[in-house]
Parts: C-alpha cells; sequence; structure tokens
C-alpha cells in the first residue's frame, strides 16, 4: 500500500503569494519520479500559516529516491533573485495509507 509524505511549512501571510509562485515555477519535477503517484500544494484557508504539501508514493524506496534525486536538490534550492526564504520553518510528517476511497 502506499505511503504519505507531507510537508507542513509555515508561511507567514505576507509571503504566501511568494510561496504559491515558487512552486508554480517548480512544477512537473516531483511528477517524473519513478513510484509518485500523487501531488498536492494545500493552501491554508482557516487563517493558519502552515501549508501542506502532500504527496503520496508507491513505497518508501520510491520517495528516498526522490528525496537523493537531482530534481529534489534543484526544486528545493534558493531561487535565483530570492530576497529571503518563504517558510520560517518545516516539518515532515510520515503516514502508511490505510484506506483510500474515491467517487464512483
Amino acid at each position: 500500500m502506499s505511503v504519505v509524505r507531507i510537508n507542513a511549512i509555515n508561511v507567514p501571510a505576507e509571503r504566501a503569494e511568494a510561496m504559491a509562485a515558487r512552486f508554480a515555477a517548480r512544477a512537473g519535477q516531483v511528477d517524473k519520479t519513478d513510484g509518485f503517484e500523487e501531488f498536492q500544494l494545500l493552501r491554508p484557508s482557516d487563517g493558519r500559516d502552515t501549508w501542506l504539501v502532500y504527496t503520496r508514493w508507491a513505497d518508501q524506496e520510491s520517495f528516498d529516491g526522490w528525496v537523493a534525486s537531482q530534481a529534489f536538490n534543484q526544486g528545493h534550492a534558493k531561487p535565483e533573485g530570492a530576497q529571503a526564504p518563504v517558510a520560517t520553518g518545516s516539518e515532515l510528517w510520515a503516514f502508511d495509507l490505510e484506506q483510500h476511497t474515491t467517487r464512483a
């Protein structure tokens, strides 16, 4: 069964648009990776400052391969011309997919 990795990223409200722009500029990197299944960038809408980067993988080895890849390093490098980091902190959450349902 799949594994889910969520990067919970603290982004001050005044940096939200920069966060969205940085992810838009990196679109398409992760989905070329073997074992990749799904990506979602979740922007808070309830006053929180924590964005969630949701990824689902076929297995732990696939996720580890992504983290060790050159594409990961390029995607997580400071963008050229960036004045400051967008985030003030982050935390990686790990889950195993126990159940999954989609609309029929």
